[in-house]
């Protein structure tokens, strides 16, 4: 029996106002669980790939589905109540407010989703324990770190930190862009294996994107924008 995808897009093009499309996919599916790796040079279309599968942008037209709901379908209201608790983000340059502490930065996606906070309470007892259970887990156990403002901490304590942030509550599709570009060849590659730690116990689905092709043989499958601008549905 076939598992039904988690992502798919079908027929899909986009174009910024007064400008020709930049993406034009006819099929692309990512299964439950499933890690990939998707490059493609600057200025190619990623991060307006990323921002319709995030509900962010709707497409010029066809469908971009996840767990079965076509994001273009929702209002504006319900695409962004529907992508807190599905999809967790983590960016480039993190994106942690450098106001809050560590914890509050982690516990953002149950401040707006009662279905991640739900999940948190499950597994954890409580959202705190789930935010200090993701901390540990991505090598950061000093027990004074979740009280310090985000400012303080280094680039790699950000980055971790951004990830406990995005993995909290198990939102079943974590999207990474370019997230270890600020890192040595150690510590990216030991975030790495933490970050498919964290995914494969969540059973989540990784879409990591990167220009760092020396990364691919860590992943289930490794695509080029230019292959999904190509792609065609199976018959």
């Amino acid at each position: 029996m076939s598992t039904a995808p988690l992502v798919e897009i079908r027929d899909l093009g986009f174009a910024w106002p007064g400008q020709a499309e930049c993406l034009d996919i006819r099929h692309f599916q990512l299964a439950p669980g499933e890690a990939l790796f998707l490059e493609g040079p600057s200025g190619s279309g990623k991060t307006t790939l990323l921002g319709l599968l995030g509900g962010v942008q709707r497409p010029s037209r066809g469908q971009v589905r996840l767990l079965g709901q076509d994001l273009g379908a929702l209002a504006t209201a319900r695409r962004d109540r529907f992508r807190v608790d599905h999809t967790g983000f983590l960016f480039q340059q993190f994106n942690l407010l450098p106001f809050l502490s560590v914890l509050d930065n982690i516990l953002l996606p149950c401040q707006f989703s009662a279905l991640r906070r739900a999940r948190a309470r499950a597994r954890h007892g409580d959202p705190q324990g789930a935010a200090l259970t993701l901390l540990r887990a991505l090598g950061l156990s000093d027990p004074d770190l979740p009280r310090r403002p985000a400012r303080e901490l280094s680039i790699g304590q950000q980055q971790r930190v951004a990830a406990a942030r995005a993995l909290i509550g198990q939102p079943e599709l974590v999207i990474a862009d370019e997230p270890t570009s600020a890192l040595d060849t150690d510590h990216r590659d030991a975030f790495l294996q933490l970050l498919f730690a964290e995914c494969a116990a969540a059973g989540a689905g990784l879409l990591f994107v990167s220009h760092d092709r020396s990364l691919a043989g860590h992943f289930d499958r490794h695509l080029t924008l230019a292959q999904l601008n190509a792609a065609r549905p199976e018959t």
